[in-house]
């Protein structure tokens, strides 16, 4: 009972999203339209007020549903990640200094004696 529940729910997406665009569109327009004559603070509020009501609409749709799972699985997954403490990450990073110096230096050699053949070649 709970599938045909979601489903009937999900149907309505078209109309969700076409009232996700009425609300962007709408507020892009009164923004533009109100900008000479309403303060820039009650512009703003406003603009708060219809993004959030945008953001509530969105979340309700299969596909907001779907990035707000996603969102607390990712959450979920960065509270389980072992970060590196700060020896180990200066270490790593004086590691990749040194191989990049000395991967510029051999660049830097190849070109110059590449550079001297060409010249040899050409004359």
């Amino acid at each position: 009972m709970n599938a045909k529940v979601e489903a009937a729910e999900f149907r309505l997406d078209p109309l969700k999203w076409l009232l996700v665009a009425v609300l962007v569109l709408g507020g892009a327009f009164a923004n533009a339209y109100y900008g000479s004559q309403v303060a820039l603070l009650y512009r703003v509020l406003a603009l708060v007020v219809v993004g959030a009501m945008a953001v509530f609409v969105v979340i309700n749709t299969e596909k907001g549903s779907a990035l707000v799972s996603l969102l607390k699985a990712s959450q979920l997954e960065v509270r389980k990640v072992v970060w590196p403490s700060r020896q180990e990450t200066v270490q790593t990073t004086l590691i990749v200094v040194a191989v990049i110096i000395v991967m510029a230096i051999i660049l830097w050699l190849l070109d110059m004696g590449l550079g001297y053949i060409a010249s040899l070649i050409i004359g």
